[in-house]
């Protein structure tokens, strides 16, 4: 009876302590799109993520967040609030490594430590050998996908993760990582009950990137579902897309000419999503049982969505809705809006700004971000800007300038891809591609969702491209992006 009284009186005075202050647990995963969440809309009818739709109905689900372009640029804006084009603190060694400089610019976690949090990063870490500890951090457990063991280290998402804990040495991670790190975070989270500064933990999740492997509990899931129907133009032809994406696929053809392996993959991919739905239901469950849920910020995203054969991809990294959208989530008992749906588009640099509000913090640069506050307490109101989201594919900061200018594209392309900037105004997304004697894209996504219909090419739509045009361009200079004056010109397809 002691025991209780005195866990009851240490939950008072925590929560009091923090009043203020909310913590904030935001849960970081990889390369999941929003289809694989039965709370959206987009999701195949067979999926089931009981957990994350538990956290949706307490919350403001977002249905367009374009958090980032892929793995590594998105993580780069999620700590800094920055568009890739402007984040010359980061650098692309020998991929996937990278260096970081933070005396050009510091992570905000940094910030937060000084104005009180408690700060801990633990799961996939994609920025170089410097992981932040005792300065970004004061706890991490990170498997920083480092060359000290080749590339072993750098594809164990799943199984066989060397991790390093506060700094230290690269050590095993025993067990099926998505889990392993869900103990570790939820052993955080009630260590957390006898302080009284307030948290930020950032949970980032190595599942459900590629090469999928499904915990073994879930390895059965979905078996009896019906096949997953494959995109329309998963094969092309797509006269109206630019040349290089007309007839473009990753997919082989089975005898029957259909894609290879198709409705296996997607459901392995799917079965794979199922730990990390067990890994939010076990965070709840340790933030209810410790009296923390209701001052706790809970955000739960993706660093990108993915692919399944939409356009002919299986991938991230192209500008479209398929290859991009990510479930985002935010919820707060109590103080973010239970059930509800927020249709304004955003992406992962206003999460950063949102989290300064959130925190009562003052960021310690100018952000590129939008404040989402006001989203969250009126999920039907809009924001004055548009939302951009660019892709530098392995470039960042002044280097994009240099390349433009110098008229070396060959090195935005990628897997026959080019690097992008987007904008979405309104129903309507505007694309333009870092490459010569190419085209324009325009998709009107209330009456085109899939994109397969594109306005640019259309005579009659011209006024509106030379609006969106100018208007992305003067958008993206306010965002110091002054690579835009060197862009090739795009081709005009009439």
């Amino acid at each position: 009876m002691r025991l209780s009284l005195f866990s009851f009186f240490l939950i008072c005075a925590s929560i009091s302590a923090r009043d203020e202050q909310p913590n904030i647990l935001y849960i970081f995963t990889d390369d999941q799109s929003v289809r694989s969440v039965s709370a959206y809309e987009k999701a195949r009818p067979w999926v089931s993520t009981p957990n994350i739709d538990r956290l949706a109905k307490s919350g403001v689900r977002f249905t367009q967040c374009y958090t980032g372009t892929w793995c590594q640029p998105s993580r780069a804006s999620a700590l800094t609030g920055l568009l890739q084009h402007r984040l010359d603190s980061i650098k692309v060694t020998k991929y996937p490594m990278a260096s970081y400089d933070p005396k050009k610019l510091p992570f905000f976690p940094s910030v937060l430590r000084k104005n009180g949090y408690e700060t801990a990063c633990i799961g996939k870490w994609h920025l170089g050998e410097d992981v932040g500890h005792g300065r970004d951090w004061d706890y991490s457990v990170i498997w920083d996908r480092g060359t000290a063991n080749g590339r072993r280290n750098s594809m164990a998402y799943y199984h066989g993760t060397l991790v390093r804990t506060n700094g230290g040495p690269r050590e095993p991670l025993a067990g099926y990582s998505n889990d392993r790190f869900t103990e570790i975070a939820e052993q955080f989270v009630r260590k957390q009950l006898s302080k009284t500064n307030p948290w930020f933990l950032w949970l980032c999740y190595p599942g459900v990137h590629g090469p999928y492997s499904p915990a073994d509990r879930h390895l059965q899931d979905y078996s009896n579902a019906p096949d997953a129907k494959v995109p329309v133009d998963i094969f092309g032809p797509r006269p109206t897309k630019p040349e290089r994406l007309k007839d473009l696929t990753r997919w082989k053809k089975d005898k029957n000419g259909d894609p290879l392996k198709y409705d296996n993959l997607v459901k392995k991919y799917h079965r794979a999503v199922r730990s990390l739905d067990d890994g939010v239901g076990t965070m709840l469950a340790a933030l209810k049982e410790t009296g923390q849920l209701e001052n706790t910020v809970i955000i739960f995203t993706s660093d990108q969505g993915f692919a399944w054969g939409q356009h002919g991809l299986q991938e991230k990294w192209a500008a479209y809705d398929a290859n991009l959208l990510a479930p985002l989530i935010f919820s707060s008992p109590g103080k973010i809006q239970a059930n509800t749906i927020c249709k304004e588009p955003v992406n992962g640099v206003d999460i950063t700004r949102t989290i300064h509000s959130l925190s009562q913090t003052v960021p310690a640069w100018q952000m590129h971000g939008r404040d989402l506050s006001g989203l969250l307490n009126d999920p039907s109101s809009s924001l004055t800007e548009p939302m951009l989201l660019i892709n530098t594919t392995y470039e960042y900061g002044n280097t994009v300038t240099e390349h433009l200018e110098n008229k070396n594209y060959d090195i935005f392309k990628r897997r026959g891809l080019t690097a992008w900037m987007m904008m979405r105004d309104g129903p309507y997304k505007y694309i333009r591609h870092f490459d010569e004697d190419t085209i324009e894209e325009i998709y009107d996504l209330n009456k085109d969702p899939e994109e397969l219909n594109n306005l640019a090419v259309d005579l009659k739509w011209r006024d509106l491209l030379k609006r969106l045009r100018t208007k992305t361009t003067r958008e993206i200079q306010k965002k110091d992006g002054n690579f835009v004056q060197f862009l090739p010109e795009p081709k005009e397809r009439y």
